[in-house]
């Protein structure tokens, strides 16, 4: 449905229930009369502001204008609707400052979601008490004035509280404890300090699951208490990018966590060893801390996991066999930055949903396996039908050389492959070549030898490749030039020789650093010219050129008078020969 919304609906004195979200309305909202009780608007293209008039409805009790865009301020005038129940108002381009003058009636009020509003300020009185019990309460990207908002303090029957990125800062409110728990909690994105010690921890409705606590970006400090150890509800732990230090406690195993993101903070010692049997976790970032220690055996037993991310750390020993043998629906590896020794284990390649594989920055040995060939999260029939990385939670940043992609809140397939920096040797496999849904491919600072796979054009999707610092030799093979998406290529620092390639999207390389460090290589956009390359054209080649003119132009005459007398030979007799005409005609 498309146009504005028709006035006459507003006349309809009877009308209680209008439903006209997930359309394509526009103009503003017209003037309502009557006893609606229910007005759905959501999910349209309405502009305006949300008008005066609606605060007459006195009998509405659900009120969606959610995913529009609305301007201007919200009228004091909807504190009037004494039966509201439900007001949306998210998603839209909303401002100024909402009081309590805008709440002060609304004594059956249970879901408030204003997410997103980003000019909307709300300053209400630490001293007002609320006439409702709230039970969700969304506010996400809203601006909170004078820290914590107090007002809260009185909401015991809260079920879902977002206040992420709502400028919120200082330690957390010690009333906040005595709430009971929000099955939902989220308050990140802000500037909140202390340690965590004052989170709501009474039990008042136990929910079996699906319990979510976001903290992640804020300025918390200290100890992981272990009080969270009893928060069994839990799916969702999000603590990364604060400043906790410590050890993490074992007992956060006893959750039955789905996601579990520690990443960027301070915390050290030995990860510590799950105590028995739990399938639940998908999704393991500990990234960016000071960890040490190998990795845990029981680990082995997450055999759900889709995610694991432990790069930054100074974890060591070698990347265990049951990665692969247990552990099968992978998408994401990444343990960049530590000191794994030993050599790559084959059982990787039984992770057919690996997309991710950052091996990086390693102490790593041996060759890459040849069955690497065989991941099927990296070949083209699984790209486009891929719902694997679906990052909701974690701020996960995939760094190519050259080219970042990051992938948050929403689908991103992002399919990387990084084993620099490591002790690797051998040839690079021309089974490789087969993942040629690959995005960034990263072999540099190893012992690589021999030459470049010369199936290389089959990697189609390459944005990124990086074969720097090794020992390969050989000439660049002419299939690189398949190659149509790379925007960022490294071959410096090898023994290759021959003729640079410039074909398609390589005359947009031009960086003569790309190829340094190759004494036998030459051509644009080396200065090091090729034996064989053509010198320009001379002044005694131009002068022969010169001389030749006359006979160019007898040349171009005899061939535009051959084509002339052959094309009207042929359409002349055929003008003039209706028989010949008619059995062209049958044969065409």
């Amino acid at each position: 449905m498309t146009g504005p919304i028709l006035e006459a609906l507003g006349n309809l004195r009877s009308l209680q229930r209008l439903y006209l979200s997930y359309n394509y309305l526009n103009g503003p909202i017209p003037t309502f009369h009557g006893q609606l009780t229910i007005l759905h608007l959501a999910y349209n293209q309405i502009r305006g502001s949300i008008p005066v008039s609606l605060g007459r409805l006195t009998s509405l009790r659900v009120l969606s204008v959610a995913s529009n865009f609305l301007t201007g301020t919200i009228p004091i005038l909807i504190g009037k609707l004494t039966n509201l129940h439900l007001l949306d108002i998210s998603n839209n381009s909303l401002q100024g400052v909402v009081s309590e003058d805008h709440f002060a009636n609304l004594s059956m009020l249970k879901y408030l979601n204003a997410d997103y509003n980003n000019q909307l300020f709300f300053n209400i009185s630490c001293d007002w008490i609320p006439p409702f019990q709230l039970k969700v309460v969304r506010l996400r990207s809203c601006k909170i004035e004078d820290g914590f908002p107090h007002w809260l303090r009185t909401q015991r029957k809260l079920q879902e509280l977002v206040l992420s990125n709502t400028s919120i800062y200082g330690p957390l409110p010690t009333w906040l404890r005595h709430l009971p728990i929000i099955h939902a909690l989220d308050l990140s994105h802000n500037k909140l300090t202390g340690p965590l010690m004052n989170l709501p921890s009474v039990y008042d409705v136990i929910y079996e699951s699906g319990g979510v606590l976001l903290l992640q970006n804020n300025l918390f400090t200290g100890f992981i208490p272990r009080w969270l150890c009893t928060r069994t509800n839990l799916e969702i732990l999000d603590l990364s990018r604060n400043r906790l230090t410590g050890k993490i406690p074992s007992c956060i195993w006893n959750l039955s966590l789905d996601m579990m993101l520690h990443s960027s903070n301070k915390l050290s010692g030995v990860i510590p060893s799950p105590l028995g049997l739990n399938p639940s976790l998908e999704w393991l970032q500990l990234n960016d801390n000071n960890l040490n220690g190998e990795l845990p055996r029981d680990f082995r037993y997450f055999i759900n996991l889709n995610v694991l991310d432990l790069g930054e750390n100074k974890i060591s020993g070698s990347i265990p066999k049951w990665i692969g043998e247990n552990i099968t629906m992978l998408g994401v590896l990444r343990l960049h930055k530590n000191k794994f020794t030993g050599r790559i284990p084959h059982s990787l390649c039984k992770s057919q949903q690996l997309q991710i594989l950052d091996l990086a920055h390693n102490n790593l040995i041996g060759s890459i396996p040849y069955c690497f060939g065989e991941l099927d999260g990296m070949k083209g029939k699984s790209f486009h039908g891929c719902h694997l990385l679906l990052f909701g939670y974690g701020d996960v940043m995939q760094v190519f050389k050259g080219v970042s992609l990051e992938y948050t809140k929403t689908l991103q397939v992002v399919i990387n492959m990084d084993l620099s920096s490591n002790k690797l040797a051998g040839e690079i496999p021309r089974e490789l070549m087969a993942l040629d849904a690959l995005l960034g491919l990263i072999l540099s600072y190893n012992h690589f030898r021999g030459g470049i796979p010369k199936n290389i054009g089959n990697m189609k999707s390459l944005i990124s490749l990086d074969f720097s610092t090794n020992e390969l030799t050989e000439t660049i093979p002419p299939r690189i030039a398949a190659l149509n998406f790379l925007s960022y290529l490294n071959l410096s620092h090898n023994n290759l020789s021959g003729q640079i390639q410039t074909g398609n999207q390589l005359q947009t390389l031009v960086d003569p650093s790309i190829y340094a460090g190759n004494t036998h290589l030459c051509g644009v956009p080396l200065p090091k010219k090729c034996p064989n390359e053509n010198p320009p054209a001379t002044t005694s080649n131009n002068i022969y050129e010169h001389a030749n003119e006359p006979c160019k132009v007898w040349y171009y005459v005899d061939i535009t008078s051959g084509f002339a007398t052959g094309f009207w030979g042929i359409i002349g007799v055929l003008l003039l020969k209706k028989q010949w005409r008619e059995k062209l005609f049958h044969v065409l």
